[in-house]
């Protein structure tokens, strides 16, 4: 893995202990920051990505800026799902209190937090993620960030991580386990509008769904396989999807396989 994992100048024992943890976990150099730069690290170390722990957690610094567990676009989708609001994902899961989600490319973990937040205390959401730096970033932050607003703080929570290939879990799982599987795979053609997304690219896997991977997500699904894509490409004419969901101008579309059992 082309990466290292250090710290802030001058580290509490708190932050050097995380350090410590974030590197066996990731199975990667842990480097004594000193007084060196990131550059200096990059190429004293030949990486090009370096987690820098923090006293607020773990910061990637990547060739496309800095990536670190934020909401994004989260709170303001949960806002207006409050104020009755439309969401097109929401939408094209049919997604309700009580109801289970397995999101195959937790990335963010945006879309699990909007589907944590309608799915309640009695719904479950399990997100996997195939990069392991991604997947330690989104759980770090899904157990330790702390909203000003109690339900958002507890959607975050109750959000699983599993640091796996989402296709060694899903060929594990029994059929119709989960009501609604969801893909957000990297989109190959970037929305160069979402700035948010240029340090994911050098950590995200950027594959296509395979045809065996989405085959296996229909057999799981109990009533909903989601795949969420940017508009105007042929991933759904490729997987055999005809109903699309989202907005006429949107950049980006929900294909909708419903399972019938």
């Amino acid at each position: 893995m082309d990466l290292l994992v250090t710290t802030i100048q001058s580290p509490s024992c708190a932050i050097e202990e995380l350090a410590q943890e974030i590197a066996r976990t990731l199975q990667v150099p842990l480097i004594s920051r000193d007084r060196y730069s990131i550059t200096a690290l990059k190429n004293n170390y030949q990486v090009e990505n370096i987690v820098v722990i923090t006293k607020n957690g773990p910061i990637v610094h990547t060739l496309g800026g800095e990536y670190f567990f934020h909401l994004n676009m989260a709170e303001l989708r949960i806002e207006n799902l409050k104020n009755g609001k439309n969401d097109h994902m929401i939408t094209a899961m049919s997604l309700s209190a009580g109801m289970s989600v397995l999101d195959c490319t937790l990335g963010l973990a945006t879309d699990a937090i909007v589907a944590s937040f309608i799915v309640g205390l009695t719904g479950k959401v399990i997100g996997i993620e195939t990069s392991p730096i991604l997947a330690f970033v989104a759980s770090y932050g899904l157990q330790h960030f702390t909203h000003e607003k109690e339900d958002i703080t507890k959607a975050l929570r109750r959000i699983q991580v599993k640091s796996k290939h989402c296709h060694d879990v899903l060929i594990n799982l029994p059929d119709n386990s989960f009501d609604v599987v969801f893909f957000d795979p990297m989109f190959r053609q970037p929305i160069y509008s979402s700035s948010n997304l240029k340090p994911l690219r050098y950590l995200a896997d950027n594959s296509p769904i395979a045809e065996s991977t989405f085959a296996e997500a229909c057999r799981v699904a109990r009533k909903r396989v989601v795949i969420k894509e940017a508009s105007h490409n042929n991933e759904f004419d490729r997987l055999g999807i005809t109903t699309i969901c989202g907005g006429k101008y949107s950049s980006i579309q929900y294909g909708v396989i419903k399972v019938e059992n």
